[in-house]
């Protein structure tokens, strides 16, 4: 039977290029988007901010309507403020936890009475690699994305005698050639790729990942597993490109 995937944040990068990797992987699927820009490979599209418990339980309930049915479902969602703490504001703390950690959550409620009826479900959050290392001025995205990360720990608990699988991604930086320097600090000598990222979220969803659940998938080229004595030592930088 065809599976039928759900992706939340389905016109950013990283959601369009999952969108692909499902759709290769034989996948229906559906994408909700605050924008209601075109996007290669949906079956179904739809507009809605998943920030709102309403509106995101009736952005599922009718994909589910349309499919049949959901098995799989993809947050990819979220926003960053880039501010000092001492600086943040309350409405930028509050748009960072609403924007990456209630689009989440509440898709994800409304999804799993539909996810445990198809027998094998699979979610997938889309976190990020600043939960395994600190970033500057990411303080609300962080603790909004370590949240992400808890909840998959719990739910993966909750919900695996149901049939439901619940796991992460942890990207690091996607599309950093531009930027000076972005490569420093990954051992593969350059940043992410929305399409690897994308690759590590179809499999995880896939029935390959079958006995996988509750793991935050690094997907950083090495970065969150490299000594930071390494990032300031030329000597030490040099050595991770030797022969």
């Amino acid at each position: 039977m065809t599976r039928r995937g759900l992706v939340i944040g389905a016109t950013t990068p990283i959601g369009a290029a999952i969108v692909a990797a499902l759709a290769a992987d034989g996948c229906r699927v559906a994408g909700v988007s605050l924008e209601d820009d075109r996007v290669a490979g949906l079956d179904l599209r739809l507009s809605a901010d998943c920030s709102d418990p309403a509106a995101a339980t009736a952005a599922v309930d009718r994909v589910a309507a349309e499919f049949g049915g959901l098995d799989v479902l993809v947050t990819a969602a979220g926003r960053m403020p880039l501010v000092p703490a001492h600086r943040t504001s309350d409405s930028q703390w509050r748009e960072a936890l609403s924007n990456t950690l209630d689009t989440v959550f509440f898709p994800v409620r409304a999804a799993l009475p539909h996810l445990v009826a198809s027998g094998a479900g699979a979610i997938v959050a889309v976190s990020s690699v600043n939960t395994l290392v600190a970033a500057p001025w990411a303080a609300a995205y962080t603790a909004a994305k370590g949240g992400v990360d808890a909840l998959v720990r719990q739910l993966a608990v909750e919900y695996a005698h149901r049939g439901v699988r619940v796991n992460a991604v942890a990207p690091g930086m996607v599309g950093g050639e531009k930027l000076p320097d972005a490569s420093t600090g990954y051992p593969l000598g350059r940043t992410i790729r929305a399409e690897e990222v994308a690759d590590a979220v179809a499999f995880l969803a896939g029935p390959r990942a079958s006995a996988i659940t509750g793991v935050v998938l690094p997907v950083d080229g090495g970065l969150s597993v490299l000594s930071p004595a390494v990032v300031g030592r030329a000597d030490l930088q040099g050595r991770l490109r030797a022969d």
